[in-house]
């Protein structure tokens, strides 16, 4: 008589279980990184084509209008003129100047140009994110001085993403030009002084004559006409402001 082997018959799915939901698992973490992925992609990619390309419209748009018949509508008024000892001998006398209207908020109205960091951006009235900064545009301050202006024409942009118009503003040295065109001139500032690093509730630097409250070494003690631009530091970050200041050395 023949032995008989055993049979043994596993029950199906009992052991695909697990299976299965470690799959699922997997399938879930590749979602989630390709979905982070995209969002990454959008940020520092896109974002940036996308401003880039609006705000290089706008400069042209204003240069295209500024290069016809000369419209009545001046550039922005600032504040009432100062006089100072430590104002530059070139500074013009902006103080002959009309008074003019303030431009509209977020309107562009100006052109910045940074030859050392290769910087062709419009200028917008107003620091609003949605509107102004993330649009590629250098923002001005509210209530801080016209471009050409005695005071202290302050900007804020970007330093990454949505066109980054500040990404290189760190490399800029004592003695490299800025230039501000509006519809009615041109005016030149030279780089004076870089703060690295301060707090973001600095708002000394964008004073009439701007000082750290922070970091009180650096700054101005007399009035003159200033250009200030601020930006996050380090990169990718807002914890800190960087700083760089200029001062108006002609206007054409």
């Amino acid at each position: 008589m023949r032995d008989r082997v055993p049979v043994v018959v596993q029950a199906r799915g009992v052991r695909s279980v697990p299976a299965r939901a470690l799959w699922v698992c997997a399938e879930a973490v590749v979602t989630c990184g390709v979905v982070l992925l995209l969002l990454v992609v959008h940020q520092l990619w896109w974002t940036n084509r996308e401003a880039r390309a609006e705000a290089g419209e706008r400069v042209r748009l204003l240069e295209r209008e500024w290069a016809g018949p000369q419209s009545a509508v001046p550039s922005p008024a600032g504040p009432p003129p100062t006089v100072g000892p430590d104002a530059p001998a070139a500074v013009p006398d902006a103080s002959a100047a009309p008074p003019a209207a303030a431009p509209a908020a977020s309107s562009a109205y100006a052109v910045l140009r940074i030859p050392r960091i290769g910087l062709s951006a419009p200028v917008a009235q107003g620091v609003d994110k949605k509107r102004v900064l993330d649009k590629g545009y250098v923002g001005h301050y509210p209530r801080t001085a016209a471009p050409g202006r005695p005071g202290n024409f302050a900007l804020a942009g970007h330093r990454n993403t949505h066109g980054e118009p500040f990404r290189y503003v760190n490399r800029l040295e004592r003695g490299d030009e800025i230039t501000v065109r509006t519809r009615t001139a041109t005016y030149t500032y030279r780089v004076d002084q870089v703060l690295p690093r301060t707090a973001p509730r600095d708002t000394g630097v964008i004073a009439p004559v701007p000082r750290s409250l922070v970091r009180p070494s650096y700054g101005y003690s007399a009035p003159g006409s200033y250009l200030t631009l601020t930006t996050c530091t380090p990169e990718f970050s807002s914890a800190y402001r960087l700083v760089v200041w200029a001062r108006l050395v002609s206007s054409e």
